[in-house]
């Protein structure tokens, strides 16, 4: 399957990588992510582009409106949380992770749905293993994928039967991410300890982008054209449902 592709947060580690799959697939392709994020990682001739906050409604739906229809829409938005408990999260940093992950795709989903349905496209969420397999300090971030996994599930049901909807869910991939996201705080210790997350998986090692862009570009296509409300683990073994 190829077509119109809209990449939400393209410009991140994964986007990035998944943009530059698509293309040589032949997807027609958009990349939607904060304009900070876009001037520090211009897309390539042949892509097209545009600014979005997903914190503000009105900068989403401003995005959206200039796509047209839509054979496929990846959701890549959100950011990590600050590694803490939850007894020692300050409200503000619960409402910010919970606004740029969770509301953020909610608006999303809301805005590219229309767009789908024109189109009998397919929508990818990209949500995370802490959203079913709970970690200790990442209480804010792994408490808005769980939600985006529903999301997924209730958005499956009600766009069917003309448009399907699906996640993955990575465990850590080694990316600016992991400091906070791409254009925030590329200071901050990462918190997770990859050599020891690589040991502690089945098939030794930690992702990458490209390990998360073929199962979200399966889904967008024609061979995964009876799946809808699945969420595939990429995770080397790490857990297994």
């Amino acid at each position: 399957m190829t077509g119109k592709l809209a990449i939400l947060c393209g410009a991140g580690g994964i986007g990035r990588a998944l943009t530059l799959r698509a293309e040589a697939e032949g997807w027609d392709i958009t990349v939607l992510d904060l304009q900070a994020s876009l001037s520090a990682h211009p897309v390539s001739d042949g892509v097209s582009s545009a600014a979005i906050d997903v914190s503000d409604p009105s900068s989403v739906y401003a995005a959206f409106n200039t796509l047209g229809p839509l054979n496929g829409f990846v959701n890549l938005a959100g950011f990590m949380s600050p590694h803490q408990t939850l007894a020692n999260t300050p409200l503000e940093d619960f409402d910010e992770v919970m606004t740029g992950n969770l509301r953020g795709a909610f608006l999303a989903a809301q805005a590219a749905l229309p767009l789908l349905q024109r189109a009998s496209g397919a929508m990818v969420n990209v949500a995370s293993g802490l959203g079913a397999h709970a970690r200790p300090g990442f209480g804010p971030y792994a408490a808005a994928k769980a939600g985006m996994i529903s999301l997924t599930k209730t958005l499956a049901l009600e766009a069917a039967p003309h448009v399907r909807v699906n996640a993955v869910g990575p465990s850590a991939v080694d990316t600016a991410f992991l400091r906070g996201g791409e254009g925030r705080d590329a200071t901050k210790p990462v918190p997770v300890d990859l050599k020891a997350m690589a040991a502690a998986t089945p098939l030794g090692r930690v992702a990458t982008p490209d390990d998360v862009v073929g199962p979200i570009l399966f889904l967008l296509g024609k061979n995964a054209s009876f799946m809808t409300g699945q969420v595939l683990w990429i995770n080397g073994g790490g857990y297994m449902p």
